[in-house]
């Protein structure tokens, strides 16, 4: 037993370091991460893929409604064939909680898009998670589930 709580406390030293370094950068404000995902709405209706590569993270992870997931490099390539085009982007019911350098929006999002060619508008519910990184914040998750006919 006093091994395995040993084992426990180094490994928990361990991380000591990062949790203190990832404390100490400028917290993310509400009004901050309105603004983000504004622009990351601004960019992708009008397809501005030089303002997307800077507000997308390298390591993206964006779950679609459809269940599809992307990276950024696939987000924007899907974009920029045109397969998939926002045409308009709304967003209501809007929830913004902050965690430090983490910024987390929940809400209802309505957008309208061309999918292959096909207008639909589709209404999802969504997380959105921005996280500052170098000073600047980087849309890192995405994760949008399809509301029931009304």
């Amino acid at each position: 037993m006093r091994k395995l709580i040993a084992v426990l406390l180094c490994g928990a030293m361990h991380w000591l370091p990062a949790a203190s370094h990832a404390a100490s950068c400028d917290p993310v404000t509400t009004a901050e991460a309105l603004a983000a995902e504004d622009a990351r709405y601004a960019a992708q209706v009008g397809e501005d893929f030089i303002a997307m590569e800077q507000l997308l993270a390298d390591d993206l992870v964006y779950y679609h409604s459809s269940t599809l997931i992307d990276g950024k490099a696939s987000y924007i390539d899907s974009l920029r064939s045109r397969a998939v085009s926002y045409l308009a982007m709304r967003r209501s019911d809007v929830s913004v909680r902050t965690f430090g350098c983490v910024a987390v929006i929940t809400g209802l999002g309505n957008f309208d898009v061309r999918l292959n060619g096909k207008e639909l508008s589709v209404e999802v519910r969504f997380h959105s998670l921005w996280a500052r990184r170098d000073g600047r914040l980087q849309f890192v998750s995405w994760q949008a589930t399809r509301t029931p006919p009304k």
